[in-house]
């Protein structure tokens, strides 16, 4: 640092002070400096009082006090401002602004680069040692100072020292800038407690304007910034000027917190005001005998609403102890509304109300036959539940899952259940739910807390035996929020579930009457432990057929009553429904199919009121592409010969079931390559695939070299017992014979390359073990596969073949690609009792075990 020019350099060397020391220990500090001619204790606990400071202490009694750096803005150096045209502060071309103190930064190291070379030379003047063992040092600030020069770091920190006077010049500015300061003061004494009489005494005494200007500094407590910035300030008027802003900004808070503090005297002296003739008015009324007021009738009404509510005792007592509370809570306060919210829920709730099962098997086979078609073994299980319930009507051991793709009718079995069991229906959507304050409720310590979801469904139905639906656990979700799965355990556990426990409500509930029914697209997705606790209930996808069916006798009549539209004037054939079915709703469900029914009743609504010679709509099959535009589905035929490397599969996706032609081709170098976006188990899958078909080659190989081995010491026996000729060339003698060292492991020498078709639909599990398999054998033995059959199975890296899923749909996908025969695990042989007789007929099956009957059946010459 060095003045800015020869005059400020006299006038600084000037009002340097020589009667102080000439070094010093510098103590850091992180909050606002003690000024000169101030008296402050500072406390240094017991790892800062090193024994070094001790030592110090006992033959000096100077110590300096510098604020840290701000660490936001990295290492500079500390600067005294500009302080006019000829006398100046001192300046550091390397400064920078400041910013706010990181919170530990008391508790790091701290260097000389971290603190400010600006600060205040202090006397000690009392040092005592208190019980916990830090030491409380009582200083007396004396001068500003400047750090010239580090002279240790270690273990105390040490500097050369430059002590500055105050620089002010009596002059009548001087003088206005001071009985400015004193009355702003005067004005901030009436509503700051920090500026009381001992304040305003110790502002008459100040021996000068420097160190009246310091004592109100001090009083203001200046941010670090601002109080480092006072105090770099050496001319007084400056610090005068700097003052005045900082009295004008505190009188402008003062004036807010003041105009605050009387708006909530006045609110609370309102409140007081009412609540007082309140209770004059109700001892008014008492003694001229009339009616009870408003507040005591509701308190009369909630407690008969108790009474005859037929509350456990738990939750009597916890009721009856909050209405107590209720009634000394004046009307106009806050926690009267969230207290009468908590009663009216207590009150509201069906503890003891039931409906009565009515449950007749026939009425309930007839409501599931009239409102889903197919669905036999869902059905089945179904009316094998209501029995159980017939026969022991408190049977609360099952809570059942429904999984299956969308658009199965899972929703609808639930209404129907409902139907059967004449019981109330209600249901909530589990998906995306983040928070387990959704199932169990909020505290009431909250605002705008209520009970979770479970009760708030109990209040609506108004009865304690519902059937609840969980719609979409599967998409259930986890935050920071808490596991709203791990809430549902307790509610889906029939142990448990008699104690259930609102946050709410805050006293047990039992739940164990509601029939809790779930549903699932993908069963993987459910938490194991929730899945436990359930009975799934499996649905597949519908038939081509089951489709055709379920749109003559329900979609179709649905969606003209809806249109406007009457059967005389709208008609979709056979062809054209199966046409719509299988180019356009493929999915599992009829959900889309009934979408585009519903599309072609708005077109032929629009003819209808358009066009007077309107008799009916009654589309074609080469209609359907213009009215719902270009096909969604392309059906895969069965491809016949198939070239050796190709292979036909059978493949299950969220559509239902397709065929899948594996492909193979050989190129130069070595390795494997799969593509075709395969997920992580069908890579494993193929990667295995790879190894067992190199594995049987090299068995192969090693099979056709011991046999040509035989041959040849068989041969060369022969010829050593004939006596000798010349020899003869055999009649064929153009082809050469085969030497058996020459054969080689195609796939060890050859680059092969798999591919999964489509490459932009991703794809996953181990059912196309085989498939890859044979698609490789193929392809490294040259010879052809059968096209007329397909096929699926997991394969084991022993070969043999492990059951999968999706039996029905994979079946039904060959039925319509025309494939005749499907060789399959022979485990699930059983799941093809699934497959209708009707799609089973004329198609061959082959139940496997071993990849070696894959090979005869797949490779098989007719």
């Amino acid at each position: 640092m060095a003045p800015r020019d020869k005059n400020a350099k006299a006038n600084t060397e000037s009002n340097v002070v020589a009667d102080t020391p000439s070094e010093v220990v510098i103590i850091p500090i992180v909050n606002s400096p003690i000024f000169p001619g101030m008296i402050a204790p500072i406390i240094l606990s017991e790892d800062k009082y090193t024994p070094e400071l001790d030592s110090y202490l006992t033959k000096n009694n100077y110590v300096a006090l510098n604020l840290v750096k701000f660490k936001d803005f990295g290492e500079q150096d500390s600067v005294l401002q500009e302080m006019g045209e000829d006398v100046e502060d001192f300046e550091d071309e390397d400064v920078k602004p400041s910013s706010p103190i990181p919170s530990d930064l008391s508790q790091k190291g701290i260097t000389p680069k971290d603190i400010y070379k600006v600060g205040v030379l202090c006397k000690v003047i009392k040092k005592l040692k208190l019980p916990d063992g830090s030491v409380n040092l009582l200083v007396h600030g004396m001068k500003r100072y400047r750090a010239v020069e580090y002279v240790a770091d270690a273990p105390l920190l040490i500097a050369r020292t430059e002590v500055f006077n105050d620089i002010h010049e009596p002059d009548e500015e001087l003088d206005a800038y001071t009985r400015s300061v004193i009355n702003q003061v005067k004005k901030l004494s009436e509503i700051n407690p920090y500026f009381n009489e001992e304040m305003k005494l110790a502002m008459l005494n100040s021996p000068s304007p420097g160190s009246l200007a310091d004592l109100v500094a001090f009083a203001l407590s200046l941010d670090v910034p601002e109080a480092q910035d006072f105090l770099e300030t050496l001319i007084v008027k400056k610090r005068f000027a700097k003052l005045l802003v900082y009295l004008k900004r505190e009188k402008d808070v003062a004036d807010i917190q003041k105009k605050i503090t009387d708006e909530v005297n006045d609110k609370v002296n309102k409140y007081q005001r009412e609540y007082f003739l309140r209770e004059q008015l109700k001892v008014i009324r008492n003694e001229l005998g009339l009616d009870e007021d408003d507040k005591a009738k509701d308190m009369k009404k909630i407690k008969e609403a108790l009474d005859e509510g037929g509350l456990p005792e738990e939750a009597r007592k916890a009721a009856l102890e909050e209405l107590e509370r209720l009634e000394s809570i004046p009307d106009s306060s806050p926690e009267y509304n969230v207290t009468r919210t908590y009663l009216n829920w207590m009150v509201q709730l069906p503890w003891s109300k039931s409906s009565d099962d009515k449950v007749d098997i026939d009425s309930a086979k007839k409501i599931l036959e009239k409102d889903h078609y197919g669905l036999e073994k869902p059905k089945e299980r179904i009316l094998e539940f209501l029995a159980v319930r017939k026969l022991k009507p408190e049977y609360d051991g099952t809570i059942l899952c429904l999984a299956g793709p969308p658009g199965v009718g899972k929703t609808s079995l639930g209404h129907s259940i409902a139907k059967a069991l004449g019981r109330k229906f209600y249901r909530f959507s589990l998906g995306g739910m983040k928070d387990e304050a959704e199932i169990k409720g909020h505290r009431r310590t909250y605002v705008g807390a209520m009970p979770g979801k479970i009760i708030q469904a109990l209040k609506r139905v108004e009865v304690n035996n519902p059937v609840i639906m969980l719609d979409e656990i599967d998409k259930i979700g986890k935050s920071y929020q808490g596991d709203p799965a791990s809430a549902l355990l307790e509610v889906l556990d029939p142990e448990q579930n008699k104690t259930f426990i609102d946050n709410y409500l805050d006293v047990p509930f039992d739940l164990s009457k509601v029939l809790f029914i779930a549903t699932a697209n993908y069963v993987g997705e459910i938490p194991e432990a929730l899945l436990d606790r359930m009975e799934l209930i499996e649905l597949s996808g519908y038939t081509i057929e089951e489709k055709l069916s379920i749109a003559t006798k329900w979609v179709i009549p649905k969606q003209l009553k809806k249109h406007g539209l009457t059967s005389r004037e709208f008609s979709l054939g056979a062809p054209v429904l199966k046409a719509l079915v299988s180019d356009y709703a493929r999915e599992p469900g009829v959900r889309v199919m009934e979408q585009m029914i519903a599309k072609l009743c708005r077109k032929a609504a629009l003819e209808k009121v358009s066009s007077k010679r309107f008799k009916k709509f009654a589309p074609a099959v080469v209609d359907l592409e213009k009215i719902l535009g270009s096909k969604r589905f392309e059906t895969d035929m069965a491809q016949k010969p198939l070239q050796p490397g190709i292979v036909t599969g059978l493949a299950w996706t969220s559509f239902g079931g397709d065929i899948l032609f594996v492909e193979s081709i050989p190129l130069k170098g070595k390795g494997f390559k799969l593509t075709g976006q395969l997920g992580e188990v069908m890579g494993e899958s193929a990667n295995l695939a790879y190894s067992y078909v190199k594995r049987i080659l090299q068995s192969q190989i090693e099979e056709e070299l011991k046999l040509s081995k035989k041959l040849v010491k068989k041969v060369a026996k022969k010829v050593s017992k004939k006596p000798a000729v010349a020899p003869v060339a055999p009649a064929n003698s153009n082809v050469p014979a085969p030497n058996p060292e020459e054969a080689t492991d195609f796939l060890a020498t050859h680059e092969i390359h798999l591919h999964l078709p489509a490459g932009a639909t991703p794809k996953d599990g181990p059912s196309a073990g085989i498939t890859m398999a044979l698609a490789l054998y193929s392809l490294a033995t040259h010879q052809m596969v059968r096209g007329d059959v397909a096929m699926t199975g997991e394969l084991s890296l022993t070969g043999k073949v492990l059951p999968v899923g999706g039996i029905k749909e994979k079946v039904l996908a060959a039925k319509r690609a025309g494939i005749k025969e499907i060789i399959l695990p022979w485990q699930n042989e059983k799941d093809l009792k699934e497959v209708p007789e009707r799609h089973r007929k004329g198609m061959k099956f082959h139940p496997v075990r071993h990849f070696d009957e894959v090979l005869k059946i797949a490779l098989k010459r007719r």
